[in-house]
Order: structure tokens, then C-alpha cells, then sequence
């Protein structure tokens, strides 16, 4: 039994996800046992897993989580995990594409005493060239300074240690503390933030590691703008917009 698990949350993703399991199947260290999460998907989503499944060079199992929500979906196959062993939980999403030393870069912060790893994330290469992905970097880079800057996130609140950017789609987490912070807020997105000043609240083994790195799709900031993407990381919604297109 892996003490390594990874979890996958997935909601009509069969254009992507068969890329995100090629993506993990490709890691150095394939010493873990991967969950995806199908949340309510009514695509090919579930049986791309499930055929992967039968292939894969690890464990896999494929859950099916009917409450809509990535959160919903992420505290599921974490909890999943656990039940089954799981001692240390990484995840990353079913349109992203895990650099090769992701899995490896997780577990190295693990053991060094980490808590919580927060990964890098850039742009995909087959949605941007480098120009985009530069731009996309950028935005990282400002989003990052605004949540060091935002009073609501400020030590006078109650958090140990400061603010530093987390995305959900490249993180890894002892089983332990993800329990002691109460888990993944069970709500579509955003949750990223919320989930991230829970562990401020819990401890200070926080670390970034640059050495996991994930290209995420940006179909967000495509579908809603620079603003509407503002808007709805602020936790203020899609404003015009419908379901979330990721």
C-alpha cells in the first residue's frame, strides 16, 4: 500500500482528463495510488479513468461523487484516500498536466516536514505560446502579491504564518493535518483560499516547492476575461457568466 495517494477531481473532462493520466503516468516516481473523482460528469469522463485503470502503472480507483463541486469532488477522494491508508494527499485537476517531477517534488517536501506544499503552476503549452504563458506568469505574479497585501488575510486575523499563493490544482497535504483543518470546503469553486487560511489558522509547515510544477488549462480566463476572473477568485461569482467552465 502506497502512502502516497492522488486525487484527481473531474467534471466533464473527457477532452482533457486522457491527458492528465498520460501526464501521471509519465511521472518519475510512480510509487503512489491515484483517485479520480468524477463529479456528476454525464461525458466519457468515468470510462476514460476506468479504461486507464485497467493500464495504468499504479493503482487506480474511480469514484463517482453526485454533489457538483470541486470541493465537493476533492474532499471526497481525499477522505477516500485516507480510509484506504493514505498517510500523505496530492492533487492536482483533469485539465492539467503534471511536469514529471511532480510526483517526486511532493513527496521530497513531504518527508523534509512540510504540511502543506504549494506547487508552480504556468500555462499550458498547447493553449499558449511563450509569449502567452510569460502574460499568464505575470498574472500569478500579481494575484500572489494581492493576497499578500489583502488586509483580510493579514496575521491580526488569527493565521501563523503568511499569506503565499496556493493553487488546489498543485498541492500535496499530510493526511493528518487535511483532517485537523476540517478538510476541503465541500462548495464549487473557489476554495483554493479558503482551504489555504484553514491550514494558516493550523500551523506553519507551509512550503512552496518549485520543483512541482503543473501547466493548468486557463479556459477561465479565456471564458470570463482578466476582470470576471478577478471577480471570481474575490469569491463575488461568475458574474454574467454560467456554470464554470472548468
Amino acid at each position: 500500500m502506497s502512502a502516497l495517494w492522488v486525487v484527481v477531481p473531474a467534471h466533464q473532462e473527457a477532452a482533457r482528463i486522457g491527458a492528465t493520466l498520460e501526464a501521471l503516468a509519465g511521472q518519475r516516481d510512480r510509487g503512489f495510488t491515484l483517485v479520480v473523482v468524477d463529479n456528476a460528469s454525464t461525458d466519457a469522463t468515468a470510462a476514460i479513468a476506468r479504461a486507464f485503470a485497467d493500464r495504468a502503472p499504479f493503482p487506480v480507483h474511480v469514484l463517482n461523487e453526485p454533489e457538483k463541486g470541486v470541493g465537493c469532488a476533492v474532499d471526497t477522494g481525499f477522505r477516500y484516500a485516507i480510509e484506504h491508508g493514505a498517510t500523505w494527499l496530492a492533487r492536482t485537476d483533469a485539465d492539467c498536466l503534471p511536469h514529471p517531477g511532480w510526483t517526486a517534488g511532493a513527496r521530497d517536501a513531504l518527508l523534509r516536514g512540510a504540511g502543506l506544499v504549494c506547487g508552480r503552476i504556468d500555462a499550458r503549452r498547447d493553449e499558449h505560446g511563450p509569449l502567452g504563458r510569460a502574460a499568464f506568469r505575470a498574472l500569478v505574479g500579481v494575484a500572489a502579491f494581492f493576497g499578500r497585501i489583502r488586509p483580510a488575510h493579514h496575521r491580526r486575523h488569527g493565521y501563523l504564518t503568511p499569506y503565499q499563493m496556493h493553487a488546489g490544482n498543485n498541492m500535496a497535504i499530510t493526511a493528518a493535518l487535511y483532517e485537523a483543518v476540517g478538510g476541503m470546503p465541500r462548495r464549487p469553486s473557489p476554495t483554493d483560499r479558503l482551504f489555504l487560511n484553514r491550514v494558516r489558522r493550523r500551523t506553519t509547515a507551509i512550503v512552496h516547492a518549485r520543483d512541482m510544477v503543473v501547466e493548468n488549462s486557463t479556459r477561465r480566463l479565456s471564458a470570463y476575461g482578466l476582470v470576471g476572473t478577478a471577480r471570481w477568485y474575490l469569491g463575488k461569482g461568475p458574474g454574467r457568466h454560467g456554470e464554470d467552465p472548468r
